[in-house]
Order: C-alpha cells, then sequence, then structure tokens
C-alpha cells in the first residue's frame, strides 16, 4: 500500500489539531496550514472529507475553525486514510479460490497472501491512535520501532 499526499496530509492536519487542543476553540485553516506547512486550498478540500467522516467538527465566522470531533485516544489512523482514501486494501485483487479450484497456476496462492498482508496493514494502522502520535512527536514517547 502506498499512503496517497491526500492520506498524508489529512493525517498531519488532524495531528496538529490533536497536538495544539480543544481549549483554544476552533483552529481557523489558515493556521493548521502553516503549522503544518499544507497549501491552504486543497486542505479545505481535505477538512471538508474529515468533517464528513465525522471526524472534525467546524465552526463558520469570526473565531471559527476546525476541532477534533473525538478525543485523539479515539482517532487512528485507519480512519484518517479510510475517510479521505477510501478502503484500506493492499489492491483490487479478488478472493482467492481453495481446494484446488484456481483458474491459474499460483495465483490463488498469491491473492490469498495479498489478502493477508492487506489485513495486517489495516491492523497496524487502527492500532495508532492521534494520542499516541502526539505523544511521539513531543518526545513522551518512543519512536515506532
Amino acid at each position: 500500500m502506498r499512503v496517497s499526499t491526500r492520506g498524508d496530509y489529512a493525517s498531519r492536519a488532524l495531528l496538529s489539531l490533536a497536538m495544539s487542543g480543544s481549549a483554544e476553540g476552533p483552529t481557523p485553516v489558515r493556521d493548521i496550514a502553516e503549522k503544518t506547512g499544507l497549501p491552504q486550498p486543497y486542505l479545505e478540500q481535505i477538512l471538508l472529507s474529515l468533517k464528513g467522516a465525522g471526524l472534525v467538527r467546524s465552526k463558520r465566522g469570526v473565531g471559527g475553525g476546525y476541532i477534533l470531533a473525538r478525543s485523539p485516544s479515539e482517532i487512528t489512523l485507519a480512519e484518517i486514510l479510510r475517510a479521505v482514501d477510501g478502503p484500506i486494501t493492499l489492491g483490487d485483487f479478488g478472493e482467492p479460490h481453495t481446494a484446488g479450484a484456481c483458474d491459474h497456476e499460483g495465483q490463488c496462492v498469491l491473492l490469498s497472501i495479498w489478502n493477508k498482508v492487506g489485513s495486517e496493514m489495516r491492523i497496524l494502522l487502527e492500532n495508532y491512535t492521534l494520542a499516541d502520535i502526539s505523544a511521539i512527536a513531543t518526545g513522551s514517547t518512543s519512536w515506532p520501532q
């Protein structure tokens, strides 16, 4: 799997919101763009997708901006990537046949391996929350090995 630019930007934007906390109120898109170095017009589109997925809430007008819809400990990398890129898969290969019913030599074994790798990747991404990543970024937890 390759994480798309959209998935990376969405993760960076939500990490910025998690690290800034909600005590100060909503964070304007301009501030998120400045802190993360992301292009504001593209970031606005991404935040709309994240809002549609229920990961952020927005407030319009003076003092407006975005805030996390849930605690950082309840938002996983997998959720963020699914919100902007769709299902997390290694590819669209289909399901393998079993018991010798495979159409082409070795194909079903490979299909089974691709499905297992995709499943392991989803599990790994489900295990990282914004709170975990914030702790790593601030130095209170060690980097992943």
